[in-house]
């Protein structure tokens, strides 16, 4: 980073790596539950970083795509401890996940059509539909703020239903964003650059990919997902289905929602879907692959982004281009619910537990880890 956060002393690697491991393994809830998490323990009890310094950080990790929860943390381990804090505190924070998810992919493939499996899995898939839609409905509050957004959005959703590639969906966004912004001050001379820099990584991968499976081509496929994946860790569920279900026939529907709730069971990043997928496809190997794949951008992003901060920030193109992003996100994820949805809700118990569990997510705040529970269980006892 060009003016990374300054700290009056370095903190022990092995500090760092045993705060990220404790983080890891609490952080149920998805990225706005992680986020509150480090900020109780690496501004509040540890002292590491001020408030303000914590926010500029976050504000860097949402400037870039990948899991930005993981940005977050390898930002502060790099502010912390240097070059072994950022490699430190991103392993540290996804390995407990990465082993959790592993294991129950192991499970899954030896059991998984054993009632038991078969009825908790039946009872998560309804949650994990719950908590996505109530996800787009927190987040369309902030993105959908003009008639702008709202068209841009409606056609968003229009493209990705009928087909068009998640990535030149998201790219078409934000250069519609930036061409509206860039009508507006023609006549300033404005012009700053910024946009076509934060269009690299949009690009990056963006072509389709047409492979029989192998390790590597497993690990291109997750590797273009972290280089291109903006907005919330559910908008992963788009890029999956369109590349692994849909592109590759390497997944079923139901697997991929599969996937999905055994990310929700487990703390940590919702990115360790991968994890599962990759167990699948190709046993302990493909886990390691996948995961080293969809995580890998975010190291590199985190550690070449710092220069462009600043200048992002006073950017209004800049900004423009990320909210094109955003709206674009919001529109992949709500077209992969419903689609995903058709299959989740597939009888009225399912139904009943979706409904049940929207409500308590919206009226009455249950936290999704608890919901997950709860929905497992049901399934355990209801849906066997």
């Amino acid at each position: 980073m060009a003016e990374p956060v300054r700290v009056a002393t370095r903190t022990p690697l092995g500090e760092i790596a045993r705060c990220f491991l404790r983080l890891g393994l609490v952080s149920f809830g998805g990225p706005a539950a992680h986020v509150a998490l480090m900020e109780e323990e690496i501004v509040r009890r540890r002292r590491w970083l001020t408030r303000e310094e914590f926010l500029d950080l976050l504000g860097a990790a949402n400037l870039i795509p990948g899991p930005n929860s993981t940005e977050l943390a390898i930002h502060v381990g790099f502010v912390r401890a240097g070059w072994p804090g950022l490699v430190a505190a991103g392993v540290c924070f996804i390995l407990p996940a990465a082993v959790i998810v592993a294991a129950l992919a192991w499970g899954y493939v030896r059991y998984g059509a054993l009632p038991a499996i078969t009825g908790i899995l039946a009872g998560v898939k309804p949650v994990v539909i719950a908590i996505v839609a109530n996800a787009i409905l927190q987040l369309g509050r902030g993105v959908l703020t003009s008639r702008a957004a709202i068209l841009l959005g409606v056609a968003c959703a229009t493209a990705a239903a009928l087909g068009a590639h998640e990535i030149a969906i998201l790219a078409a966004a934000g250069v519609a964003m930036w061409l509206g912004v860039a009508v507006r001050d023609a006549g300033r001379g404005r012009d700053d650059g910024a946009p076509r820099a934060l269009a690299l990584p949009l690009l990056t991968g963006a072509a389709g990919l047409s492979l029989p499976f192998s390790l590597g081509a497993l690990f291109l496929v997750f590797l273009k997902i972290g280089a291109v994946l903006f907005g919330s860790g559910y908008v992963l569920l788009a890029f999956l289905r369109n590349d692994l279900v849909i592109r590759l026939g390497w997944l079923t529907e139901r697997q991929l929602l599969d996937a999905v709730a055994v990310g929700q069971v487990t703390p940590g990043p919702v990115f360790t879907a991968a994890t599962f997928v990759g167990y699948l496809l190709g046993g302990a190997a493909g886990a390691l692959v996948a995961t080293v794949g969809i995580f890998l951008p975010a190291f590199v992003f985190v550690a070449l982004s710092g220069p462009l901060v600043p200048r992002v920030r006073r950017s209004p193109t800049a900004r423009a281009v990320l909210d094109g992003v955003n709206v674009a996100s919001l529109a992949l994820m709500l077209v992969v619910t419903i689609q995903l949805g058709r299959e989740a809700l597939g009888g009225p118990v399912a139904i009943a537990i979706a409904v049940a569990s929207a409500v308590a997510l919206m009226r009455y705040r249950v936290s999704a880890a608890s919901l997950v529970l709860a929905g497992a269980t049901l399934g355990l006892l209801l849906l066997r």
